[in-house]
């Protein structure tokens, strides 16, 4: 019986016209690379194999149709080619951050702006005195750095035709055509919105950031349409650079006093020795560029030169008023009137002999001056505990002295005569004969 059956389910297998029957077992053909089990159906008789061995037949492998989930065959490709897409995105995104990077540091000037953060970082450190708020520090800089970019910004958008005929600026990003005006503009108008809205914040003061709103006005619609008119531009920039020190100083203290004009007026005289070689060095480049700067009006270069001289000695006695208003010590006084000494040297042989390596020699001093000058006023700078001291010992002092005079007067006052009448006097002489008062005698 156990043959019978076996037989009549062997040929219901090979039969040809059979119904559905399937066969479940592992994988076993290399043509199938699908886990879990295939299924094998026998609607299409194998030609190779006999009617009579199942098992021979089926793992023949013959075309039978899969039954289950299949996958294609570019699916083995899908998961590296995201990767490799997602690889590409992330590349052209770095890229496009770097261009953009890189754009953003040109347009702001970034070296010159940072100057600028410096100048304004010294000015809040001299007006804070002995309690320095850190986080108030921090944040006047960055709205300090915030305006200047933006200002510098505006400066080249304005100039983006002047800048593209001069060799010193043509590469910038506008005259190479890197960046759109607009998308400068845009950058501009949030820098200095955003850098004015900080000032203007708890940890600045409104009077910080209405400099600071003045000075980029100052620097973008006055200072640089004037480069093309007149040379007063220069004395107009000197202002521009003046301020953020005093922008320091005002966002620390909350007010402007004769002790903050120490930084801006060195900072003023400062920049015209500056900006005089500099308009001497490239006066060829300012003239292709369309710039009306001093020195272009100055064939033989002597007025340039003496106008970097004359401001170089203005700077001697910077050092003496630090001092004598209570802002520094002596040493600061010394090396003050040594430095200037030393910036106003080269003027002096810029003057006497007006050549291209002298102006680069007083260049290169003033950019030496500077740093030195502010490093100067931050270490011999006098905090508020020793004015205090100086103050209550100076008011001991009077005190004493005014307690001394006090006894003294006291005693004279005790020797004195009792003050007596006009007729008193007019009954002494020169008139002798008149009778005297009777007090006189006693």
């Amino acid at each position: 019986m156990w043959r019978r059956n076996s037989l009549s389910l062997s040929s219901k297998l090979a039969a040809p016209n059979s119904h559905l029957s399937l066969l479940l077992f592992p994988r076993s053909s290399p043509k199938f690379h699908h886990h879990g089990f295939l299924a094998r159906s026998n609607f299409t008789s194998p030609e190779s194999t006999s009617a009579a061995d199942p098992v021979t037949w089926a793992r023949a492998g013959a075309q039978i149709p899969y039954i289950g989930p299949r996958a294609s065959p570019a699916s083995a490709f899908d998961l590296p080619s995201a990767a490799a897409a997602a690889a590409l995105k992330a590349k052209e995104a770095a890229d496009l951050a770097k261009h953009y990077g890189q754009c953003y540091w040109e347009l702001s000037k970034a070296k010159l702006s940072m100057l600028v953060v410096a100048t304004s970082g010294t000015g809040y450190i001299l007006g804070s005195g002995g309690a320095i708020d850190y986080l108030g520090l921090c944040c006047t800089c960055a709205g300090t750095m915030m305006v200047a970019a933006s200002a510098s910004t505006l400066n080249q958008v304005f100039e983006v035709k002047n800048d593209a005929r001069m060799n010193r600026t043509r590469n910038r990003p506008l005259p190479s055509g890197r960046i759109t005006i607009p998308h400068a503009a845009v950058w501009a108008s949030s820098m200095g919105v955003a850098g004015t809205a900080l000032l203007a914040s708890e940890v600045a003061n409104m009077l910080a950031a209405g400099l600071a709103a003045s000075n980029l006005v100052l620097y973008a619609f006055v200072y640089t349409p004037l480069k093309q008119i007149h040379p007063v531009n220069t004395w107009v920039g000197a202002i521009v650079g003046a301020i953020p020190p005093l922008l320091g100083w005002a966002a620390a203290s909350g007010e402007i006093s004769l002790n903050s004009m120490i930084l801006p007026a060195a900072l003023y005289f400062w920049q015209l020795p500056h900006f005089m070689a500099l308009a001497y060095l490239c006066r060829q480049d300012y003239a292709d560029g369309g710039f009306k700067m001093f020195s272009l009006a100055d064939p033989t270069g002597r007025r340039t030169a003496l106008v970097a001289l004359r401001n170089c000695l203005y700077l001697l006695p910077l050092g003496y008023l630090a001092y004598d208003w209570g802002i520094t010590s002596g040493w600061f006084c010394a090396e003050s009137t040594l430095l200037a000494l030393a910036i106003t040297s080269t003027a002096a042989s810029f003057f006497l002999n007006r050549t291209t390596k002298n102006a680069r020699r007083m260049f290169h001093a003033s950019l030496l001056y500077l740093p030195v000058f502010m490093g100067g006023l931050l270490v011999h700078r006098v905090y508020d505990n020793q004015h205090s001291a100086t103050v209550d010992n100076n008011s001991d002092k009077f005190i004493s002295l005014s307690s001394s005079s006090e006894i003294e007067q006291a005693t004279l006052k005790k020797k004195r005569r009792p003050a007596q009448p006009p007729v008193a006097y007019a009954s002494v002489a020169p008139f002798p004969f008149l009778p005297a008062p009777s007090y006189i005698s006693s």
